[in-house]
């Protein structure tokens, strides 16, 4: 892994919620922590409503951790574009994160320990 990045099982229970909405919950989230950004909580895909994730055509690289893949959260009050991603096949070096989607939290998305 490179050395400023590290993946652990984020403790306890994570919910990610939008407009109100509950998109996922699980026991089973990573947190990655990548020098001095702010830590990231990764959401099992299985632990996830994907019907409310379109895909996107956007998508970026990380030399760390592979390309991104980036969905729209949709629900019935808002859209929030490219507001999840995914590394759909990461380095080796983070492939713990594989099957995994993280989100950016706003004003509608919110990604909180309960």
């Amino acid at each position: 892994m490179a050395d400023h990045i590290r993946i652990r099982k984020a403790g306890g229970t994570w919910t990610v919620r939008s407009g109100g909405a509950v998109l996922g919950e699980t026991t089973n989230a990573l947190e990655l922590s990548e020098g001095d950004y702010p830590p990231v909580i990764y959401f099992p895909r299985a632990d996830i409503a994907m019907a409310m994730l379109e895909p996107t055509d956007t998508s970026t690289h990380c030399p760390h951790k592979g390309d991104a893949r980036y969905f729209d959260i949709v629900n019935k009050s808002s859209v929030s574009k490219d507001g999840a991603w995914s590394y759909e096949e990461p380095l080796n070096t983070v492939a713990g994160i594989k099957d995994h989607l993280a989100f950016y939290t706003n004003d509608s998305v919110k990604v909180e320990q309960i």
